[in-house]
């Protein structure tokens, strides 16, 4: 029986994808760092107001300064959303 002709295919070359530059556009490396930021901040805020017995950080706020540190970390949870 004769040996069938083998068809040499052309090499496959990826079409240049558009991908990659939606990639660089839309980057959010920005996310993690502020969000962590955030959350070290908010945290730092009420360890000071607990720890200088509210004479810190803004002594006019008094116990407000809780609510000022609680708002910087759910502003960090408001950023985490941007996350992808």
């Amino acid at each position: 029986m004769p040996k069938s002709r083998i068809r040499k295919k052309a090499d496959y070359t990826p079409p240049p994808s558009k991908q990659a530059a939606n990639i660089k556009l839309n980057s959010r490396g920005w996310v993690a760092p502020v969000m962590l930021a955030l959350f070290l901040l908010g945290l730092a805020w009420i360890v000071v107001f607990y720890v200088t017995d509210g004479s810190l950080p803004i002594d006019s706020l008094g116990n407000w300064n809780i609510v000022v540190g609680f708002g910087f970390i759910a502003a960090g949870f408001g950023v985490s959303t941007q996350w992808k």
